[in-house]
């Protein structure tokens, strides 16, 4: 050999590829293909980072003692229990090097996030892939698929790409039948956007259970997203594994000066909340006027709705011609979606517009 080789199962990983922000001929159009809040962020939070501007030759506190105390307080948790990462990535990423290794194997659903598979494989476990059901988790799919060598089960709730949600029925149950020895990751990243005061009872899990990982993030509800910033939730001693290979400075002053202030912000909180189940409604009541040319609207409880294409128009030529009339959107033919688009509710305008634009190119379709 001439020079390092990587090891083959790093070889194996696709690359993660973002939501784009421009065209192909380069223009900056409404971008509707990341899931970012589409009201901004926070002003607390705008003046509490500002205000972190004289800190720039200090390293940040790799407690982040403010923080969890904040999110213990707003959550009802114990702040020792509580690690933080470089967005929610990092945290999916610490569980698998921590718990899973060369050989095991982690559970995702089909038409999961994509993060899942590159951290399974970046370990170099194997992943297994549960099938879904019409799009959503599928609790009896996923215990069936595990096995002795089953180690992890990643779970988002409501999951990305598709929006759908699993109760707090179908969480205990899947709980109840996986083995104590298996670490059951709940990914919360969109739990802000479920309807009214269901949730899956995860947090309450996390609390009692040795085997549950809940992990939430700041990048979506909080428009947070330029900083990364992510935390989790589980007993301590998955806190404390993880933070054995935790980076000691994952998450700089100003991003948690502005986290801690959002966390406080609770009426932009609400006003996200009422925004965006306002327009997913709306949305996905647009698209299900569109049935009769095969457009159809996966029920979601994300900030995003899942269009799944099953006429004339395909959902290649909807995300190109969505293109040229100004809006991104994501199409996921390399996580098995080619029939599909993820569109993000944004503003009203924007919500408005990207629904007038499909109508126009299913009319154009004939």
């Amino acid at each position: 050999m001439t020079a390092p080789q990587p090891k083959p199962w790093i070889m194996a990983i696709a690359p993660y590829i973002p939501g784009r922000s421009t065209t192909d001929d380069g223009r900056k159009v409404a971008k509707l293909s990341s899931n970012e809040n589409p009201l901004g962020t926070s002003p607390a939070a705008r003046a509490a980072f500002a205000g972190a501007a004289h800190t720039l030759e200090r390293y940040p506190d790799a407690s982040a003692t403010e923080l969890r105390e904040a999110l213990a307080a707003r959550h009802g948790l114990d702040p020792a229990r509580i690690i933080y990462g470089n967005g929610s990535d990092e945290i999916l990423h610490l569980a698998a090097g921590a718990f899973a290794g060369l050989g095991d194997e982690i559970i995702h659903v089909r038409y999961g996030f994509a993060v899942y598979e590159i951290a399974t494989r970046r370990v170099g476990a194997v992943p297994v892939i549960a099938p879904d059901k019409d799009y959503a988790t599928d609790v009896d799919a996923i215990l069936a698929a595990v096995t002795d060598k089953t180690v992890m089960v990643y779970v988002a709730n409501p999951n990305n790409p598709t929006g759908t949600y699993t109760s707090k029925a179908e969480i205990a149950r899947l709980h109840a039948g996986l083995r104590p020895d298996i670490l059951l990751v709940l990914d919360h990243a969109y739990a802000e956007y479920i309807d009214g005061d269901a949730e899956d009872g995860g947090m309450a899990l996390a609390e009692t259970a040795a085997n549950v990982l809940v992990t939430r993030t700041f990048s979506k509800m909080y428009g947070l997203a330029a900083e990364r910033i992510g935390w989790g939730y589980a007993s301590r001693e998955i806190i404390e594994a993880m933070h054995r290979i935790r980076l000691p400075f994952s998450i700089t002053i100003a991003g948690t000066a502005a986290a801690v202030a959002a966390v406080g912000d609770t009426e932009f909180v609400d006003h996200t909340r009422a925004h965006n189940a306002e327009w997913r409604r709306w949305f996905s009541d647009e698209i299900g006027k569109l049935g009769n040319a095969g457009l159809r609207a996966v029920p979601s409880q994300a900030n995003f709705v899942l269009v799944v294409f099953e006429g004339k128009l395909t959902a290649e030529a909807a995300y190109k011609g969505l293109m040229d009339a100004g809006y991104i959107v994501r199409w996921l033919p390399g996580q098995g979606l080619p029939q599909a688009l993820r569109i993000t509710i944004g503003t009203e305008d924007e919500t408005r517009g990207v629904a007038a634009a499909l109508r126009a190119l299913i009319e154009a379709a004939g």
